[in-house]
């Protein structure tokens, strides 16, 4: 699913929302993480929550004027430093979402180089 928005913020192109689903397909813990790594099969997200391995989300990922929905499934969480990082793998994306998702993923690496050099 895309949607349209007018702007957004310079640095949220490493933040990231989600919404926790069980395996009953029930919602749960609605949160905002931060992106430390992505890539086209999944990312490395970074929460206050601890997110148990084999857990269900549902990201919300924006860029520019797009916002796009994707699923994925965590593979992994390690405490580090008082916050949790989760590793996560997508599931299959249409063509749509891969397309923003390809543009988010070079955003993301821009954005890092430029904090890294900083």
């Amino acid at each position: 699913m895309t949607n349209k928005r007018d702007y957004i913020r310079h640095d949220a192109v490493h933040l990231i929302d989600y919404l926790v689903i069980d395996q009953e397909g029930k919602t749960g813990v609605y949160s905002m993480g931060r992106t430390l790594d992505v890539s086209d099969h999944g990312l490395k997200l970074e929460t206050t929550h601890a997110l148990p391995p084999g857990v269900k989300l549902q990201l919300t990922i924006g860029l520019a004027n797009e916002l796009v929905d994707l699923t994925g499934k965590v593979v992994h969480c390690t405490l580090k430093r008082g916050r949790y990082v989760s590793g996560v793998t997508f599931d299959p994306i249409d063509k749509e979402s891969g397309r923003i998702l390809a543009l988010y993923v070079e955003a993301f690496n821009i954005r890092k180089k430029q904090m890294d050099s900083q």
